[in-house]
């Protein structure tokens, strides 16, 4: 299984970014899915996830301005941010939590951090 993050980059306040993550491989089922970010110094937050059947969370920090959304069919988690700020500078990671094989575990898996960098 591999999880494939993109749209990341540079944005000046006030402005936006779509965030990208696709599963790809041996997957017989994804539960939840979702976008975590930690800026330099700070632990890893919570951005927003999405279960199986559409149900969203959010941060504090982020509702109203960030939508999580998903498409099964292409197994891809998408965040739309809008209205960005400096503190929302982080590397933001993509997570799936997600069955492999028929009659295996639920797992956590991971993609790559994709820089995302809000200059003011």
């Amino acid at each position: 299984v591999q999880l494939q993050a993109s749209g990341g980059g540079l944005v000046q306040a006030g402005g936006s970014l779509r965030l990208s993550c696709a599963a790809s491989g041996s997957i017989f089922s994804i539960n939840s899915m979702g976008w975590y970010r930690q800026a330099p110094g700070k632990q890893r937050e919570s951005v927003a996830t999405i279960s199986s059947g559409g149900t969203t969370t959010y941060a504090d920090s982020v509702e109203g301005r960030f939508t999580i959304s998903r498409d099964n069919t292409k197994n891809t988690v998408y965040l739309q941010m809008n209205s960005l700020k400096p503190e929302d500078t982080a590397v933001y990671v993509c997570n799936a939590f997600l069955m492999p094989y028929i009659g295996s575990l639920y797992l956590d898996y991971w993609a790559q951090g994709t820089l995302v960098t809000v200059s003011s």
